[in-house]
């Protein structure tokens, strides 16, 4: 019997309207669109503005296109695994409310937080469910609502996310295509470096951690930067190795998009040109769980049957890691 592999059969992805350009930033914070572009590689991100919209909301529309696409109704979804850093409430999770939303009647579901690689660890965890034979169809779903947890006078990260949301279908395939491998990683002591600081058990809401804008993203961007570019790279060039990929195996890379620098030193570290790496963060910032399915959502009309892909990542926390995959379509 054929090995038993979990492939992306279908991809679709949705962001909102709402532009917010560098220059708009610069009235609202001291910034500049130069100084952003240099350091970022973001000209602008997209915002989710509406009274009541949360996270869910962006995966509505992006599962429903991905669902038409491959000609499916939403009952034949056996698992939701939600990715996501701002779930819509701390409970019942995003996923059962997402199910609610498109009537996938016959899936049960979880969130899964692992920050900005919370997409990659979604897909090589739904990928046991579809190799051990349990399901025939996960969906794994990255979205954030960034704006929602930025501090816009804080202009170390008011100036990199964005909101967005994207999602993969996984189904079984015995023609050798799918998830290869995955390399995860993760390490507490990062936690220090880029939280949230309140809103948890250990720092329930209060008056005084929201006077403290607490309930933002804090980040120390130079320490980040630093485990980011090597360790990002790092794994990437790993998954290579373990898999004896050279370059020119290499179809795509795609990215987390946080930071264009540490996009490119992970292209460089695997020898990859910049005609094969995925980029989109000059158009919608870093969405967190979002930018890995955005990017496969706008290149699907360029993916081969049979094209060797790298997806890598890096996140708060700090997590990281890489998937080596075979598209089946």
């Amino acid at each position: 019997m054929s090995k038993i592999h979990a492939a992306i059969t279908a991809v679709h992805g949705y962001v909102p309207d709402y532009v917010l350009t560098n220059h708009e930033l610069e009235t609202m914070v001291d910034t500049n669109d130069e100084w952003i572009t240099t350091r970022t590689g973001i000209k602008e991100r997209r915002i989710l503005k509406g009274e009541g919209l949360a996270t869910s909301d962006m995966a509505v529309p992006a599962v429903e296109g991905l669902l038409k696409k491959r000609g499916i109704g939403a009952e034949e979804i056996d698992l939701i695994i939600f990715c996501t850093s701002t779930p819509d409430m701390p409970f019942p999770a995003t996923a059962n409310i997402l199910a609610d939303k498109i009537g996938a009647k016959n899936a049960w579901g979880y969130d899964l937080q692992a920050a900005c690689s919370g997409f990659i660890f979604g897909l090589s965890t739904g990928a046991q469910f579809i190799e051990s034979g349990k399901h025939k169809k996960v969906l794994v779903v990255g979205g954030d609502k960034m704006s929602s947890i930025i501090n816009y006078k804080d202009r170390v990260t008011c100036i990199i996310f964005g909101d967005g949301c994207g999602a993969a279908l996984l189904e079984p395939n015995t023609e050798g295509n799918g998830l290869i491998d995955s390399v995860l990683k993760s390490d507490g002591a990062g936690r220090n470096y880029l939280n949230l600081k309140a809103g948890g058990s250990l720092k329930p809401a209060s008056h005084e951690t929201v006077d403290a804008n607490e309930h933002a993203v804090y980040q120390e961007g130079q320490a980040v930067f630093k485990f980011a570019v090597t360790n990002m790279a790092d794994v990437a060039a790993e998954i290579m190795e373990r898999n004896n990929l050279t370059a020119e195996d290499i179809a795509w890379l795609v990215p987390h998009q946080a930071n264009k620098r540490i996009i490119d030193a992970t292209a460089n570290r695997m020898g990859v040109g910049s005609e094969k790496v995925m980029i989109n963060i000059q158009k919608y910032g870093n969405t967190t769980n979002g930018t890995i399915p955005l990017c496969l959502w706008e290149w699907e009309s360029k993916l081969k049957k049979g094209d060797n892909i790298v997806l890598a990542a890096f996140g708060g926390g700090f997590t990281w890691g890489s998937v080596y995959l075979k598209w089946a379509y």
